[in-house]
């Protein structure tokens, strides 16, 4: 019997078996991360109705919103007037997206019923030392006779205060270049402090992720459980340091830059909290710069280029050291002051009034004095009848038809009722 000879298999192609297992990578790779897949899927723009979808649709899509207001006949409340981007065009990673919010008509009856005036005067509150203790031998909160020192809990009272009276807080550095941000009927408030006291920040040590802990007690630990409390009140502040910046060698830098992370500003305040009334030309320079080179050093580009003059001196803008306040060359350093504050004892003026300086603001001393010499009650039943109030719109000013004469020069919309 003839034996049958076994057929010999032509080899497959080595690119043919490459292509085979090419595909059941592919194949695998689908039906196991499907939603891993990369896609060329390009996403479009649509209509905007509110500002919530707004909101969502920019995060969702790493867009940068922009958000203004402006009153409507054809546009209900809330409602999106405009929106820069057009329905159905491809939108790109972040890209702007400014929107348009409608206020609704325009009732200058309303307006003027509820006393909206965005020519009133502005507290700026001045602080200094926030002490723990329990008992003081001076008047209500005070720890020192002069009031600059204050309780922990008095200093928590008086945020419960303003938060009861209708008052927002604001930046300092949005204050003096316009910008009001607070919800119709309520007032601008601004809080400053002078000095880096320790006790603004208390640093009680690290975590395991080396972030700093601060003492609840603190003027900063106060802030941020009304933060958490009152989400709605924009917690802020600005703080003034010398060269001490806040007397925590150790922490300084962790803390300036969770402050600037925080939502809070950095100023300047001199050197050694310099007279510069009393001092020479030379003096005044040196102390400024030294303060703005440190701040460079730690928090370059991030700090407000503004200064709270030591013991409000000098007291007149013509003295002749004022100049070197605002700007001067020192040790091939150049700096330039955008606005100045002084040790103070009124509200200041609307910075949409015309005789409004930011170089020379007064700020009101957040002490307690049985309601004299221009203390925290005095001064907020002053505002009652002179105070800001908002219409809610940061691109508008609204105020009395009789303030026509006071309004200065400004690109906002101006609304008389």
């Amino acid at each position: 019997m003839r034996s049958r000879k076994r057929r010999k298999l032509k080899p497959i192609p080595i690119i043919i078996l490459l292509l085979i297992v090419i595909l059941i990578i592919i194949a695998i790779f689908m039906l196991i991360k499907p939603d891993k897949l990369e896609t060329n899927n390009e996403t479009k723009m649509i209509s905007i109705t509110s500002l919530e979808e707004a909101k969502q649709f920019a995060q969702e899509n790493n867009l940068n919103l922009d958000v203004s207001y402006k009153y409507s006949n054809e546009v209900a409340k809330d409602k999106i007037i405009s929106q820069s981007i057009k329905v159905n065009e491809i939108i790109k990673e972040n890209q702007d997206l400014s929107i348009v919010v409608s206020l609704g008509k325009l009732d200058k009856e309303q307006l003027k019923k509820d006393n909206i005036n965005e020519l009133g005067t502005v507290p700026i509150m001045m602080y200094h030392g926030i002490i723990n203790t329990d008992t003081t031998n001076y008047i209500g909160g005070n720890v020192d006779k002069d009031g600059y020192n204050r309780t922990s809990n008095a200093f928590r009272e008086d945020l419960e205060f303003y938060y009861e009276n209708n008052y927002q807080m604001i930046r300092l550095e949005d204050y003096i270049n316009g910008k009001i941000d607070v919800d119709y009927k309520k007032s601008p408030i601004i809080l400053t402090f002078d000095d880096g006291n320790a006790n603004n920040i208390k640093v009680e040590g690290l975590d395991e992720d080396g972030n700093i802990i601060i003492d609840k007690n603190s003027a900063v630990g106060i802030l941020e459980e009304f933060k958490s409390k009152h989400p709605d009140f924009n917690v802020t502040a600005t703080f003034f340091l010398n060269s001490t910046l806040f007397n925590q060698p150790e922490y300084d830098e962790k803390i300036m830059n969770w402050l600037i992370d925080n939502g809070y500003d950095i100023g300047n305040h001199t050197q050694n909290h310099l007279d510069i009334k009393q001092s020479s030309a030379t003096e005044v320079q040196k102390e400024i710069v030294t303060v703005y080179e440190q701040l460079d050093q730690i928090i370059p580009e991030k700090y407000v280029n503004i200064i709270a003059l030591p013991f409000g001196s000098p007291y007149s803008k013509e003295h002749s050291n004022f100049q070197y306040v605002l700007n001067s060359t020192y040790n091939n350093k150049t700096y330039k002051t955008t606005a100045a504050l002084r040790v103070g004892w009124e509200p200041e003026l609307s910075p949409f009034h015309k005789d409004f300086d930011k170089t020379f603001l007064k700020r009101v001393r957040a002490y307690d004095n049985n309601g004299e010499e221009f203390d925290i009650e005095m001064v907020f039943n002053m505002l009652e009848t002179r105070r800001y109030i908002s219409d809610g719109n940061i691109d508008t000013i609204v105020t009395s038809q009789d303030n026509n004469s006071l309004v200065a020069d400004t690109n906002l919309e101006v609304i008389y009722y």
